[in-house]
């Protein structure tokens, strides 16, 4: 078949599912419309209204109540010393006795304030300031243990959960040894062991490539890893596959190596160019990436051959949803060098039929528009649909998508820096759920704070 954008009939897109399928929602109306308190929480679009928090902290709906389990500048409970900030990419994992593990990324950069504490047998380089930080906590919301997980890296973004139950952090740079104070390259993929950090170590997966990572998924089937790059200058980033000598190995598998691919659509060099939701692609071509470890040229910039490779701003999100793979693309600007504009599109990818749809696309000219921008973090929400975190300025919101495809405020951000200045809005990011579905967890960004969401989830 032809790889040109073939219409779908209606404003209908399979987004996603439970375990075994996708769930097929429907996008009408303003997007304003979001926070008017007209959602039925009886007929599932949502739980009403966001009621404002006497605290200044989290707003959420009636019957639901937060709990602060960590904030930056507070002692590790650990002893190793403070919580870092810039609380970014976070995934929860069953522990024992029915306590939950959050496994955290801190975004930090070589001039941040507080760094990850270095840490022997878990730090890759003494001069990075970013990594994980791991957390238990039981059903009440009691933080039980709070320790580092891997030091010494930079700039750790979001990534993913892994099927064996670790979580694969990944640095959002592209700075080698010599640059900014480092002492080692930068730009890799290191994988976590909430339960044991020291297990893991601190040893990048120099396979799955250099370059500023964001997010990962992988197929639950085949072990085949997807990668979105948040690259911040032109010609912007790739969407990648790594396909793993050892697949589905358990812990350290992905040490063993394998193949970093990049993904062409034929004749669309730039994703912004599609504007219309239910475009899709099909024949989707993986080329292999001439240097993954990037030596000398940055991936997004290597010979490709004459057809080329596809480009896309600000990608970010990555999950795995029922027999798909989706990414977003939080934003994309002309003035800043994309081929068109958008203000936040969500690709779902069928590795089955190797075709490529937009799902959803925010503004300008759309249906859906953002009271700001744009969708970052996503995760499944326990009774399907998605949950969305938008990043962006002013008000910051934790969006709901209902399997009927009605989107609704869940949650939204105040962060009262307790002066006589206006209060900093801190985008949230790393929402994910317990194991359970009984909690939301949640961080925001800055000053960075580890939320815990309980109420009556459907």
């Amino acid at each position: 078949m032809s790889s040109a954008p073939r219409r779908l009939a209606t404003r209908r897109q399979v987004l996603a599912g439970s375990a075994a399928t996708a769930a097929s929602v429907t996008f009408t109306g303003a997007f304003t419309e979001l926070f008017s308190g007209t959602a039925d929480a009886r007929g599932h679009s949502g739980y009403g209204p966001l009621l404002p928090d006497p605290d200044g902290l989290l707003d959420l709906p009636k019957g639901f109540r937060y709990r602060v389990l960590s904030r930056e500048g507070d002692p590790l409970r650990s002893g190793e010393g403070r919580v870092p900030g810039h609380h970014d990419g976070m995934a929860a994992f069953a522990g024992r006795g029915g306590r939950v593990r959050l496994v955290r990324n801190h975004e930090n950069r070589e001039d941040a304030e507080i760094a990850v504490p270095t840490v022997e047998g878990l730090t890759y380089d003494p001069m990075g300031r970013g990594g994980c930080t791991a957390l238990e906590v039981d059903g009440r919301g009691v933080v039980h243990g709070e320790r580092v997980a891997i030091a010494g890296t930079a700039v750790n973004c979001a990534g993913g959960p892994t099927p064996w139950n670790t979580w694969l952090t990944c640095e959002e740079t592209e700075d080698k040894a010599g640059t900014n104070g480092y002492t080692k390259d930068h730009g890799f993929i290191f994988e976590v062991d909430g339960a044991d950090p020291h297990r893991t170590g601190a040893v990048p997966l120099t396979a799955m490539g250099r370059f500023q990572h964001e997010a990962i998924a992988i197929d639950p089937h085949n072990g085949i890893v997807y990668e979105t790059e948040d690259a911040f200058d032109r010609p912007f980033g790739l969407f990648y596959r790594f396909l793993p000598e050892k697949p589905l190995g358990g812990t350290g598998s992905l040490r063993a190596g394998g193949a970093l691919e990049a993904m062409r659509v034929p004749g669309v060099p730039d994703l912004s160019v599609i504007q219309e939701t239910g475009a899709s692609f099909d024949r989707i071509e993986w080329v292999p990436v001439p240097d993954p470890a990037a030596a000398r040229t940055p991936i997004r910039l290597q010979d490709f051959g004459p057809k080329g490779i596809t480009h896309a701003q600000k990608l970010e999100g990555c999950y795995w949803g029922g027999t798909s793979v989706y990414f977003v693309s939080s934003f994309a600007h002309s003035s800043e060098g994309s081929a068109a504009d958008h203000f936040g599109q969500v690709w779902r990818y069928e590795p089955e039929r190797r075709r490529l749809t937009l799902v959803i696309a925010f503004g300008p000219d759309t249906d859906i528009q953002l009271p700001g921008e744009s969708p970052d973090n996503i995760c499944l929400a326990p009774g399907g649909g998605l949950m969305v975190c938008e990043d962006g300025g002013g008000a910051q919101y934790v969006l709901g998508v209902t399997r009927r495809g009605e989107v609704y405020a869940m949650a939204g951000g105040r962060q009262n820096i307790g002066t006589d200045e206006e209060p900093e809005w801190g985008e949230f990011a790393g929402v994910t759920f317990s194991p359970d579905g009984g909690t939301m967890f949640v961080n925001c960004y800055t000053p960075g704070t580890t939320f815990a969401v309980t109420g009556p989830w459907r």
